[in-house]
């Protein structure tokens, strides 16, 4: 019998990876349901604004919940340390050449944060819109920046995403007249790629929309401690 050929090689070993992280994952998810952790997995491609937005949702909800956060980074600190100042507990992953988080990873680092009243981690993935899109980290809520400066194509061009999310967050909206944004564009390309995905326009600077991301956080965490995390 002759010898499988690199491609199908790749193939295996990469579906093998993916599998453990699924199992891994549900193992994360089924911790997550027990502490009653609403987990939101936030992806950007870089520059998008996320740490600035988390940094600001952070202060805005952590009168009405107690949140953590895990960071991942190719390199450096620098995001966990400004999200630090807010005052919740922080750990940072340095994954090196690895372009995503993975559910290994996310397990590991909650082993270090004091989850005692914990009602809300915030996972922020590494910036990139492909790699993180194929790997479940047990999140609840996948969670996908566009700022208003990339491109109303960015959906387009990177579906399965866009596709994978729960919510979009239309980041620096205090920035679309200077950008010449169109909204009318980018929301028809959200509508044919990821038609179920909750939509919010945002700007951390300026405030616009924050209060209903706020509203909705405190909501979902909520609506899944009335209804227990274990029927989502």
């Amino acid at each position: 019998m002759a010898n499988p050929s690199p491609a199908s090689r790749t193939l295996e070993i990469r579906r093998s990876i993916l599998e453990k992280n699924e199992r891994l994952a549900e193992r994360n998810r089924g911790f997550f349901h027990a502490r009653k952790l609403l987990v939101l997995n936030v992806l950007s491609s870089p520059g998008s604004g996320k740490t600035t937005l988390l940094i600001e949702t952070i202060r805005m909800v952590q009168p009405d919940l107690k949140c953590g956060v895990i960071v991942g980074d190719l390199a450096t600190d620098n995001d966990a340390r400004r999200l630090g100042e807010t005052g919740a507990p922080v750990v940072q992953i340095t994954t090196g050449t690895v372009c995503h988080l993975e559910a290994e990873m996310v397990g590991r680092s909650v082993a270090q944060i004091d989850l005692t009243g914990l009602q809300l981690l915030i996972i922020e993935n590494v910036g990139n819109l492909v790699c993180p899109a194929s790997y479940d980290l047990g999140e609840h809520l996948r969670v996908v920046l566009l700022s208003v400066a990339e491109g109303e194509d960015k959906p387009l061009k990177y579906p399965p995403m866009f596709q994978s999310a729960d919510v979009v967050v239309v980041s620096k909206m205090d920035l679309a007249e200077a950008c010449d944004f169109s909204r009318e564009t980018l929301m028809g390309n959200l509508r044919r790629v990821a038609p179920k995905a909750k939509v919010f326009e945002l700007s951390a600077r300026s405030g616009h929309g924050m209060e209903d991301w706020k509203n909705y956080l405190l909501q979902e965490q909520k609506r899944r401690q009335d209804r227990g995390f274990l029927e989502e």
